[in-house]
């Protein structure tokens, strides 16, 4: 009976797959876990479990989001959905916000043609990517998400130097760790590291045909429904098919264009010029440095 079931909405699918508006959507709830050791300075360690819970309830606004993809054969749109997203609440949720502002990811996997529309510190930057056809190994294991069977796929990940989620403190174990593999590990502070690849573990499902998936992941042969990325997952929890009100899935053209490559140098410096910032604040002040 369930593999009847399956054959049948993959029927179903193929069959609105081949009409020549096709459109789908998916829902995906995107969460990442902190690393509490990063925060606070050399004292973070020591943090009570009631103030750690009230600074991830503070970051619940950055931690946890629902992101909408449009897609259709070959191009697809991934934003945040508005309508969800939490007010940003504190002053760690305000800094990340002013930093970085809500973006628009557009793919089209045909024309190999990769846009971000996003804006950082106040300024709008259209960002250009090179879609390089990402190399997925393929495994044979399986999994269910809602009506879905899904097979599993890894791949090596080099990591965006500025994504914050994965810097992690440089605790003695950790340390040790370094030690025995510090060919892919990098030095951000002294006392805060980062790896600079991770493995990426897809879970998609080749009843919807389409080569596409959320944020910047895609390449599997069908859509992915899962990704498991350092501490961040992304689970799709709706799926649409020809929705009602579909969307026009457009290449973003806002903003100052730029290489990924330049908007990443350009992220990096003003990081480094408010890190300062903030160590000559305490220095000054008589704390402790970050």
């Amino acid at each position: 009976m369930k593999l009847l079931l399956t054959f049948f909405l993959a029927l179903v699918t193929i069959t609105l797959f081949a009409q020549k508006d096709f459109q789908g959507k998916a829902i995906y709830m995107s969460k990442t876990t902190m690393d509490m050791s990063s925060f606070g300075g050399r004292g973070g360690g020591q943090m009570t479990e009631a103030r750690k819970k009230e600074i991830v309830d503070r970051m619940k606004s950055v931690l946890e989001k629902t992101f909408i993809l449009s897609f259709d054969k070959s191009s697809s749109i991934y934003k945040e959905d508005e309508k969800l997203a939490a007010p940003t609440a504190g002053a760690s949720s305000g800094f990340m916000g002013m930093m970085a502002g809500r973006s628009v990811k557009y793919k089209n996997t045909k024309d190999l043609v990769a846009l971000e529309e996003t804006e950082f510190f106040g300024k709008k930057f259209l960002v250009s990517d090179k879609m390089e056809t990402p190399k997925w190994e393929l495994g044979s294991e399986t999994k269910q998400i809602g009506n879905y069977t899904c097979f599993k796929a890894t791949m090596m990940q080099d990591v965006d130097p500025t994504d914050w989620t994965n810097m992690r403190r440089r605790n003695d174990d950790k340390k040790e760790e370094s030690k025995k593999d510090s060919s892919n590990v990098v030095k951000v502070t002294d006392e805060i590291e980062m790896l600079k690849q991770i493995q990426v573990t897809a879970w998609y499902t080749p009843q919807i045909p389409v080569s596409n998936g959320p944020a910047e992941y895609w390449g599997l042969p069908g859509l992915i429904l899962e990704i498991n990325s350092g501490r961040t997952t992304v689970l799709c929890t709706e799926i649409v098919m020809n929705p009602s009100e579909k969307e026009a899935i457009d290449a973003p053209s806002k903003g100052k264009e730029i290489s990924r490559e330049k908007y990443t140098e350009t992220v990096k410096i003003k990081m480094e010029e408010m890190r300062n910032m903030f160590q000559n604040r305490r220095g000054n002040s008589g704390g402790r440095r970050f």
